[in-house]
């Protein structure tokens, strides 16, 4: 199967039937595809970044214009074919060792023997398994992937590659990184989804002296292995458009001749049932950036590398928020390249979201899948950093009171607060839910104000500063009563309560906020 010509990518198109298509197929007008219909959430997210990938590489516009216009009126079926099929000898599914197959290890022709389940990234392990300790997550249940299917957990797993054990490299973002995605609201077509996150100034991906298109696609050359005898892979070796289709496994299909039904899909078709895999594949290190995955820089420590930021316990809030979309100077989370593209080079006025997504590993196990939708606000670019400093005071403020309210609720409910074990971390889920909602109203209003203030306006100020009080009030009420009767101290609960108001309105942000919210309405015109 060629990835590029064959029909492989499971969709929906705009009439609501099924189907699927050669990837040039996204730009067909007539009932056009609207969806990808994968057979599980991160083969969706995997095939979002199949597709961009595909579309930053073959077709990158030169500018903005030239992606505005493309992003209007979508190139012809004729022109994305064609410009998909100068690579398609690099997306073969399977060939014979010593010829290129798609993510796979060029030469490999021996290694270990693995169940074709294990390239499902939340698979049990081995011993796991012979232990017989795979509780919630059980083994034994997908035996045989269709080539389609295969093909979409292969790409998932070397794009998101966790740990994997000595030698079994994570993936070029480190293991498990969170994938945002510039998103539109309502029913538009798959092409318009892809190209948003296409960047519009393509031609800064392809300013390299690593011209060669094996620096792009490593499976075309023998592997980089990262034994004793091999070097990392950084941004200074290869391609930067590598970033898109990272190999950090060393893989190779195998076809097992057998017809069946796709334990994933359910189609009926050839299936694969095994792969082989061998340790020290490609090790990436250095200052990698991928243009789809917010990271984190130390602001104490500037020439340390960025870190990718990761799906994590609790999954995301507007806690996160600052980071994805701009820049959290609080802990130097900063936004995907997509995400900063979008604000500096694209003047679309149009409802839009962030979509956000990827694992929580804990090292190679998979503790959950997290998929999330963001709010975007449309703004004017010379309006960003004025409305993120805005912003800044709001979420910083917030920040400093959740730890203040958990650790006066457990005033409240031991005697011994400070040896108490547990987790209690549904207050701050709580908490960081309860005031959600005016933080994304505040925040619109903001956006809405930036055009005509240099300040944001004092009253949005004043109501986040009650909304804070309000919130911290109610949850302590709310958790520090709910104990029985027997154990309820009243005088422990009500030294608590004042301790928790008296420190909030003096920790300096809650100030801040209070002094801003009784700035003069004058003092923020232009």
């Amino acid at each position: 199967m060629n990835l590029i010509h064959d029909q492989w990518i499971p969709v929906v198109r705009e009439d609501g039937t099924q189907c699927r298509i050669a990837p040039w197929q996204i730009a067909e007008t007539d009932n056009p595809v609207v969806e990808v219909a994968a057979p599980r959430p991160d083969f969706q997210g995997g095939l979002y970044q199949f597709l961009i990938g595909l579309l930053q590489t073959c077709l990158p516009p030169t500018d903005a214009d030239e992606w505005e216009e493309r992003y209007e009126d979508s190139p012809s079926v004729d022109t994305l074919k064609a410009a998909f099929s100068k690579v398609s000898a690099a997306f073969e599914l399977t060939s014979d060792v010593g010829k290129p197959a798609f993510l796979q290890d060029l030469d490999m022709s021996d290694g270990e023997d693995k169940d074709i389940a294990t390239l499902l990234i939340e698979a049990p392990g081995e011993n796991t398994t012979k232990n017989n300790a795979d509780f919630f997550i059980k083994g034994g249940l997908v035996n045989g992937m269709c080539s389609c299917c295969a093909t979409q957990a292969l790409f998932t797993l070397q794009t998101n590659a966790p740990s994997g054990g000595a030698g079994h490299r994570v993936g070029l973002r480190g293991g498990g990184p969170l994938t945002t995605l510039v998103m539109p609201v309502g029913e538009v077509s798959l092409w318009n989804k892809l190209w948003l996150n296409v960047l519009a100034d393509g031609t800064r991906l392809s300013d390299s002296d690593h011209t060669g298109i094996e620096h792009i696609f490593p499976w075309l050359a023998a592997t980089r292995v990262s034994d004793k005898t091999g070097a990392p892979v950084t941004p200074e070796t290869t391609n930067p458009l590598q970033m898109y289709w990272g190999m950090p496994r060393r893989i190779r299909l195998v076809a097992s001749g057998e017809e069946g039904r796709c334990d994933l899909c359910g189609d009926e078709s050839e299936l694969f049932k095994q792969f082989k895999m061998k340790n020290y594949g490609v090790n990436y290190d250095g200052a990698w950036v991928h243009p789809l995955t917010p990271y984190r820089f130390d602001i104490k420590k500037p020439d340390s590398l960025p870190l990718s930021l990761k799906g994590q316990k609790g999954g995301l809030s507007y806690r996160n928020w600052l980071g994805l979309v701009f820049t959290d100077a609080d802990n130097g989370d900063s936004a995907a390249s997509v995400v900063r593209d979008f604000y500096e080079e694209k003047g679309l006025r149009e409802p839009l979201h962030l979509w956000c997504f990827g694992f929580d590993m804990d090292n190679m196990k998979a503790r959950c899948w997290y998929d999330h939708t963001l709010p975007l606000f449309n703004m004017s670019s010379k309006n960003t950093r004025k409305v993120q400093g805005w912003i800044q005071h709001l979420l910083t403020a917030a920040k400093d009171t959740a730890p203040l309210l958990r650790k006066q609720i457990k005033a409240a409910w031991y005697r011994s607060p400070e040896n108490a074990s547990g987790d209690i971390s549904f207050i701050d889920t709580e908490y960081w839910q309860s005031t959600e909602p005016e933080f994304y109203l505040i925040v619109g209003k903001m956006v809405a104000a930036s055009d005509d203030y240099d300040l944001a306006p004092p009253e949005l100020y004043r109501r986040w500063y009650r909304v804070l009080a309000k919130t911290v009030e109610n949850l302590f009420d709310q958790y520090a009563l709910k104990t029985s009767v027997e154990d309820l101290d009243l005088q422990r609960v009500i030294i608590a309560r004042s301790q928790l108001m008296k420190f909030f309105y003096k920790k300096k942000t809650i100030q801040l906020l209070k002094e801003k919210g009784q700035a003069t309405k004058e003092a923020v015109s232009e």
